[in-house]
């Protein structure tokens, strides 16, 4: 149990970092716990798991749900464990020091990431092209 140890390097001490929590189309009440500027559009939490491997953390992930989910969809399903620090007490990743600091690159690093500029390219185009659609719909009526 995690409340019955003190050190920081069992993984029931590492952070759960929920989706909900960097999503930029949750409101507070919902789970978000940064400001929407500065949050991404639906995040899942392979892309989190993924950019926080990439900056060297320690992470798994769980098949967890977020208890304010209502959506019960597999796509939002899981929660990311991170080590914020190592058994000595000092910080896993110096960049690193609070949930927040996490919260705050993972949201920054992953519309940089592969899939997600690649996805934002098509989907402009669709966009455009599903617009053009109706606009022809209205000019022969």
């Amino acid at each position: 149990m995690a409340h019955l140890t003190k050190n920081p390097a069992v993984k029931e001490r590492f952070l759960c970092v929920y989706p909900a929590y960097i999503n930029s189309k949750k409101t507070i009440a919902e789970g978000r716990r940064i400001p929407t500027e500065k949050a991404v559009e639906n995040p899942t939490c392979c892309e989190i798991r993924d950019v926080l491997t990439a900056a060297g953390m320690n992470v798994f992930v769980e098949n967890k749900m977020y208890p304010r989910e209502w959506n019960r969809d597999v796509q939002f399903r899981g929660r990311v464990r991170v080590q914020l620090k190592k058994e000595d007490g000092s910080f896993y990743n110096e960049k690193f020091s609070s949930r927040k600091d996490i919260m705050f690159y993972v949201a920054e690093m992953i519309p940089k990431l592969k899939t997600r500029t690649q996805k934002s390219g098509g989907g402009d185009q669709s966009a455009q092209q599903g617009e053009g659609g109706k606009k022809s719909k209205k000019k022969k009526k």
